[in-house]
């Protein structure tokens, strides 16, 4: 049935052509745009998703910015700490040249004055941005990454960097809980002579067997002869023949009695004897010796002059713990800082002792093999006329000061005398080792943020790589169907066209 009023082709016709429109309309834009999803309307979820995406690709683009600054401010601070340690290599040539008396020490202290003051310089220039990580001993946060949940919850990750404190200061003595059960020392007073110190050897045989002694390593044998009183003299004789630094043997009858009076060197005594022979060991009343009761074979340990100050093995040493030894009423301090332990502790008080210049007082650091307790050794050699043959010793302890600094003592450095020479030379290894540490400390961090740098690069590409996969468009299907679209576009206007006419044909109906 034909109509005038209905034209069902041209219906059809109209909606194939509005179609391929459509088609080709959205074919356009995403020629245009290079986007197969390039607003919510074309794939709601799709575009969702790609915009929380290109959302992080923002973030991590600032992430990259921040790990740079980070990197370039680590980086300043490694260079400085490694100027530090060969400034401090070459205080340390002065200090050993120092060690020679016909050299010209005043001149060799103007030097190392000098080169104390370019330390400060740099210590003081080594800034990026306003930011000085070898001042001071709060950490440093660096932003490293931003981490999404399955549930869409984003938290931040930082790369931590420690500062590490060059400075000199020597830091405040804390006010804080007491620490003094963490400090002990051997006496409460330093005693120059330090009769304590020996060990008796007594004869306690009745046959004629040799009988044989060894101090250090070095062993000297004696036959029986007459009777223990003759025999134990020529022992006697036969080990102050051997002039060993410090160590003689005096005594009567048939007794040996061993002293040390070297300041930090510690005697191992071994004794043998043949046959029925026996040697017993006395302790005389020195309590910081090992010594056995009788034995043959036996051993025997002899300690040094020095009095002890014993730290503790088990008690933890936070940033600001406070320790003191006093030597003759002066008293000597170090504030530990972040990270610090006891070898440290132990290490810095000895260096504040060694900076006060105490006339006749020398220290040394030591570790108990035995116990593993750190110890700081002060020993006096009775020069101060003013103190006589005994210093006072005490020692406390106080949490909640503030830090001293890693290079503490070296404005104390003075090797214009004996005395500062031997305590400069030991003390400049301390400072080195703790400038080196730093070095170390700050190029493992400068690692571990051109690491992350370089992660953050890769998964920015692999997130805009992500975000193409998601909405970009493909060009080549593209265009093979704008050609076919435009194809249909002009047959379906034709066949509209055609559709059009149809009614036309009524006409000729009435003629």
């Amino acid at each position: 049935m034909s109509s005038i009023l209905t034209n069902n082709s041209a219906m059809v016709a109209l909606q194939t052509l509005k179609s391929v429109n459509a088609n080709l309309q959205q074919t356009q834009s995403e020629i245009s745009t290079g986007k197969s999803v390039a607003s919510a309307k074309d794939n709601a979820a799709v575009w969702a998703i790609s915009k929380v995406m290109e959302s992080d690709v923002k973030g991590f683009k600032g992430i990259q910015e921040s790990l740079s600054l980070g990197e370039s401010t680590v980086a300043t601070a490694r260079n400085a700490s490694e100027t530090v340690t060969d400034l401090l290599t070459d205080i340390k040539g002065k200090i050993v040249a120092a060690q020679e008396e016909n050299v010209d020490r005043d001149k060799i202290q103007i030097d190392i004055e000098a080169l104390r003051d370019t330390i400060k310089s740099v210590i003081g220039a080594a800034q990026f941005n306003g930011l000085n990580l070898v001042q001071g001993t709060d950490d440093v946060n660096i932003l490293s990454s931003l981490d999404r949940s399955g549930s869409g919850t984003v938290t931040a990750s930082n790369i931590t960097v420690a500062r590490q404190d060059l400075t000199t200061k020597a830091g405040t003595f804390g006010s804080g809980a007491t620490l003094a059960g963490n400090i002990t020392s051997s006496d409460t007073s330093i005693d120059s002579t330090n009769a304590a110190n020996s060990l008796d050897l007594t004869f306690a045989g009745t046959a004629t067997d040799n009988l044989s002694v060894t101090i250090n390593g070095t062993t000297v044998t004696q036959a029986f002869d007459t009777d223990a009183a003759t025999t134990m003299d020529a022992l006697r004789g036969q080990i102050n023949q051997l002039g060993l630094t410090g160590i003689t043997a005096a005594g009567t009858g048939d007794t040996i009695e061993l002293q040390n009076t070297n300041a930090f060197q510690q005697l191992e005594v071994g004794w043998n004897t043949g046959g029925t022979n026996t040697m017993a060991v006395v302790n005389n009343g020195n309590t910081d010796q090992n010594a056995t009761a009788a034995a043959t074979p036996g051993t025997a340990t002899l300690s040094y002059r020095a009095e002890e100050v014993v730290l503790s093995t088990v008690a933890k040493v936070n940033e600001g713990d406070s320790y003191r030894i006093s030597v003759n009423g002066n008293d000597y301090n170090y504030v530990a800082g972040k990270g610090e332990n006891m070898e440290d502790v132990a290490r810095g008080l000895k260096t504040a002792i060694d900076g006060g210049n105490e006339t006749g007082v020398a220290t040394s650091v030591m570790k108990d093999d035995t116990t593993g307790a750190w110890k700081v050794l002060v020993d006096y050699d009775g020069s101060d006329t003013g103190a006589g043959a005994t210093m006072t010793l005490a020692d406390t302890g106080q949490a909640g000061g503030t830090a001293s600094g890693g290079l503490f003592g070296l404005d104390n450095i003075d090797v214009t005398s004996n005395a500062g020479a031997d305590a400069a030379l030991g003390n400049i290894e301390t400072l080195i080792q703790n400038s080196i540490d730093a070095s170390a400390a700050f190029g493992s961090a400068e690692g571990r943020i051109d690491t992350q740098s370089s992660f953050v690069s890769k998964m920015i590409d692999s997130l805009k790589s992500g975000i193409g996969t998601l909405v970009d468009a493909d060009l080549e299907e593209t265009s093979a169907r704008l050609q076919a679209l435009q194809v249909q576009q002009q047959l379906a206007t034709q066949s509209l066209s055609i559709a059009n006419q149809a009614p036309q044909n009524i006409l000729s109906l009435f003629r």
